[in-house]
């Protein structure tokens, strides 16, 4: 009995092994530039997918901000970073994106300090419930409107540093989500509800609205030298559902632990839509395993809903 229970686990870590090195295997980011001179923002840096991002980005020789919303994590980031790749210009710089006024004071702190921004990568993302400080779900709030706003207000000194790219952090995601503006319109959230389950599709409709800007945003700006790329990472081992609810976390654990991969390989596609060169013309496309995914679900490249998410978006921070 014990031999066969052994031979069973030794089965299953083989298959996981095997799983992880075949099937469920990323490819990696080949670019070998150097960013010396050049500057970069991450948001959500202080852990998983963007300190990973932010720690390739100076190891390469680039200023990184780390903008991000808890000081203490993201002073630690900065030292581990520093540590690592031996490149002192790493810097924190505080960024609520639950807070609008909190992206306005983020802007003009870069503004006034930095003289050029060379890529701006939004990337920090969560599936929280609860109200914005300007009382917006959480959800869509933190990833897609205060990341809309930053780029918006960033966009003039990005252009002034051109060649310049914004990446933003999507996922498939945005398979599953779907805009109700109406909703968007009255009660200044995707819709009413907060168990687990609408949590996730909160979720998948913010990632559609990932995808959506990053269509928009590249047909304003293609008399610019400012490229825009959106991006699924793959299936990956983050802190993103760390405050989901007991059953939520008890159906994801072991599906998180056997099918998802580290945080390294996740930040591939982030890293070659930020670097690779011969890819301006696929400005607004939607990317996973560092290629353009050209087949997109036909919601991802709606005009009209496109169109309409911007000018809402304008709205909601007061820009219009």
């Amino acid at each position: 009995m014990l031999l066969e229970l052994l031979l069973f686990t030794a089965l299953l870590v083989g298959l996981y092994f095997l799983l992880h090195s075949t099937v469920l295997r990323l490819p990696r980011c080949k670019s070998s530039a150097k960013l010396h001179g050049k500057t970069a923002i991450v948001t959500g840096a202080n852990t998983g997918i963007g300190k990973t991002t932010a720690k390739d980005l100076a190891r390469r020789g680039a200023r990184v901000i780390l903008a991000c919303r808890d000081k203490r994590r993201g002073e630690a980031a900065v030292q581990e970073i520093i540590q690592e790749t031996g490149n002192n210009q790493v810097i924190f710089l505080q960024l609520d994106l639950a807070s609008l006024k909190s992206v306005r004071s983020f802007v003009e702190n870069v503004l006034r300090t930095e003289s050029r921004l060379d890529l701006l990568i939004n990337n920090a993302g969560l599936m929280n419930d609860g109200k914005t400080q300007e009382g917006f779900g959480m959800i869509f709030g933190v990833n897609h409107l205060g990341h809309f706003l930053l780029t918006v207000l960033l966009l003039d000194r990005l252009k002034a540093s051109g060649p310049s790219r914004v990446v933003t952090v999507a996922s498939r995601g945005y398979e599953y989500g779907k805009i109700d503006f109406n909703c968007l319109t009255t009660h200044r959230d995707f819709a009413l509800g907060d168990n687990d389950y609408q949590l996730f599709l909160k979720y998948c409709h913010s990632k559609l609205c990932n995808v959506l800007f990053t269509y928009e945003l590249a047909k304003r700006l293609q008399d610019s030298n400012v490229t825009c790329y959106s991006l699924h990472p793959g299936a990956i081992k983050t802190e993103i559902g760390r405050y989901a609810g007991f059953w939520w976390r008890l159906l994801m654990t072991p599906v998180t632990f056997l099918f998802f991969t580290d945080v390294e390989s996740g930040a591939q596609t982030t890293l070659h839509c930020a670097l690779e060169q011969g890819i301006e013309h696929l400005s607004g496309h939607y990317f996973t395993h560092c290629a353009p995914l050209l087949n997109v679900m036909p919601k991802a490249r709606d005009d009209a809903a496109a169109k309409k998410l911007w000018e809402l978006s304008e709205s909601f921070c007061g820009l219009s």
